[in-house]
């Protein structure tokens, strides 16, 4: 409680927004219907246009047309119709059974200046965009959505996250729910585009984006071209795990369906990614990845345990500070937790697998409740993570009811980059006492 009072009275550039606050009475919303978007553009225009981080002053844009002779350009500046700056990129496509994809381009533009809006035009033709980049200190906002979907709960989620500013979107996995029915695909790419076009968008994959049929072995093909993600920049020889910098934030993006035992690429990938983070330049460590290691949840239980095993040493030695996953269609919050027990110098693991999934709500805990679990709840809606300096951070999930986002949990972080005991106990058992508010 002192840590909500004392907090927003030092950190006198940041002020919390008054948001509607939960109420006790609410009820579990029922699964949402699937939406379906249409195609309503010129073959020769952008649709389902994304854009996400590559490197520290470098976009990657992203989008498809059904010409195949459309060029994979594009043009940007600071001002509104004035384009001083033309890019050209690459293009791919690919086939899935009788399915055959549009021409999907990704261009990579920059040098670009940190909190600055640009707008741009895809391909020399249709409608305008624009983002803004993110900013090169602190603060900056994270928007935090798994399991996404295509519902109209998944509209209600992204209309929600639309009403607040924000500068990056982390998605642990579970993107369309396409589960191998490609038009579902495009669809996704058309109704997230409004948010995936004015804001960097960085995903890892689930479940639901494996896509493996025995004439298609490989899978994570529809991921893969559509979604490409700064794996190379990161030293990653995979797109399904990688990791990026942004305003003194580095962000792991691990792969829950590809090896992660101790022989594994991705393992070895993870142990020399840790390595060469500097907490003095970069004091914040997020960890995104699908399935849960921690989980009270009676829906897939044990999924992410041997990935808990292999990896959660290299995250607890490295200190990082939050770990967020999909998966389960709900919400909950860890304590700071290490080999299942209340640890301060271990990760706080939040579960928020909630964005608009078809396949509804994940409604039954195991009960008693853990010690370990602090809340816990079954509904949509998506998660904030505002890092204020080097030290503080605020994390809020905002329920969706019907019109309103509706804060339903919040915390106050403290960096465990600025724990001398921790740092002083690295390879040592480190006993716990701390309150619940501050973590």
């Amino acid at each position: 409680m002192w840590a909500r009072i004392i907090f927003p009275l030092l950190l006198t550039n940041f002020v919390l927004p008054q948001l509607p606050q939960a109420r006790d009475d609410f009820s579990r919303q029922p699964a949402g219907q699937v939406i379906l978007t249409r195609h309503d553009r010129s073959d020769s225009d952008p649709q389902q246009v994304h854009i996400s981080l590559l490197g520290s002053d470098h976009i990657r844009v992203s989008w498809i047309t059904d010409d195949r002779q459309a060029p994979s350009m594009v043009e940007y500046g600071t001002e509104s119709g004035r384009y001083d700056v033309k890019a050209r990129g690459v293009h791919t496509s690919y086939t899935y059974f009788q399915y055959s994809s549009g021409k999907i381009h990704h261009v990579k533009i920059g040098p670009l200046e940190p909190d600055t809006t640009y707008f741009y035009r895809c391909g020399e033709s249709g409608p305008e965009f624009s983002f803004k980049t993110p900013p090169s200190t602190f603060p900056i906002e994270f928007v935090v959505v798994g399991d996404l979907g295509q519902t109209d709960w998944t509209a209600s989620t992204l209309e929600h996250v639309g009403g607040q500013d924000y500068d990056v979107f982390l998605l642990p996995g579970d993107l369309s729910y396409a589960n191998g029915h490609q038009p579902l695909w495009d669809s996704f790419g058309r109704l997230v585009e409004p948010s995936a076009s004015r804001r960097p968008w960085m995903v890892t994959q689930g479940n639901h984006d494996i896509e493996i049929l025995p004439n298609h072995p490989k899978g994570f093909v529809s991921y893969n071209s559509r979604w490409p993600m700064p794996y190379e920049e990161s030293g990653s020889t995979s797109n399904l795990y990688y990791s990026f910098e942004v305003a003194g934030t580095h962000i792991i993006m691990l792969g829950s369906y590809t090896d992660f035992d101790v022989d594994s690429a991705q393992y070895k990938w993870l142990e020399a990614d840790l390595a060469r983070v500097d907490r003095n330049k970069t004091p914040w460590i997020l960890v995104l990845l699908h399935a849960p290691w921690y989980n009270t949840n009676t829906a897939h239980q044990g999924e992410g345990e041997s990935m808990r095993q292999s990896m959660e040493e290299l995250l607890y030695k490295a200190r990082v500070d939050v770990v967020f996953a999909g998966h389960v269609h709900a919400y909950e919050r860890f304590t700071r937790v290490y080999d299942n027990e209340k640890d301060k110098c271990g990760p706080v693991y939040i579960t928020i697998g909630d964005g608009g999934n078809r396949e509804g709500l994940a409604l039954e805990y195991e009960e008693p409740a853990s010690p370990l679990s602090l809340y816990r709840e079954p509904s949509f809606g998506h998660g904030r993570f505002r890092i204020l300096n080097e030290t503080h951070a605020f994390w809020s999930w905002h329920r969706n009811n019907d019109a309103d986002a509706i804060v339903a949990d919040d915390v106050w972080f403290e960096s465990l980059s600025t724990s001398k005991a921790c740092w002083d106990t690295v390879d040592e058992e480190v006993p716990s006492s701390f309150s619940k508010d501050e973590l």
